[in-house]
């Protein structure tokens, strides 16, 4: 082989990495929240992968809130008075087509209240849009991959 090829292989497969670095198939990871009156980063979630093939998500840290270390005053049941940080907000989340997440459920922590929930990864990986519905009627927010 001359260098000629050999450099341009090695220029090939050096592109191809790179291309490939930042890009990725799953909604795993760690993603900030993004709230929708400030426009500011207001927790950051993480997203794992049960046993099952299942997606559930918890909230790592709360970055905006009136008070540190607030809790769920709203919730019922086990989540009543319990710290939001740490806290499962994102359940039973099933694949639904290449990535795409439905059939779970989703806790809003303002408000106490849990919503059917879907989610749907961006080209590209670093977005993902995260919907909870009652009834038709959804309201969808993208996280930005951390």
């Amino acid at each position: 082989m001359s260098r000629r090829t050999t450099l341009f292989m090695i220029a090939l497969l050096t592109t191809s990495i790179s291309l490939n670095v930042g890009a990725t198939d799953s909604a795993v990871g760690h993603w900030k929240t993004i709230d929708d009156k400030t426009g500011k980063v207001k927790s950051i979630v993480e997203i794992s992968q049960t046993a099952n093939d299942n997606l559930s998500g918890k909230i790592l840290r709360v970055l905006q809130s009136e008070r540190p270390h607030p809790i769920c005053s709203k919730c019922e049941g086990e989540r009543h008075n319990q710290p939001i940080e740490g806290m499962t907000i994102l359940w039973d989340l099933k694949p639904d087509g290449t990535n795409r997440w439905s059939g779970g459920t989703i806790l809003d922590p303002a408000n106490g209240k849990t919503y059917r929930s879907k989610i749907a990864l961006q080209p590209g990986g670093d977005k993902l849009d995260v919907s909870g519905c009652i009834a038709f009627i959804c309201r969808t927010q993208t996280w930005i991959r951390e």
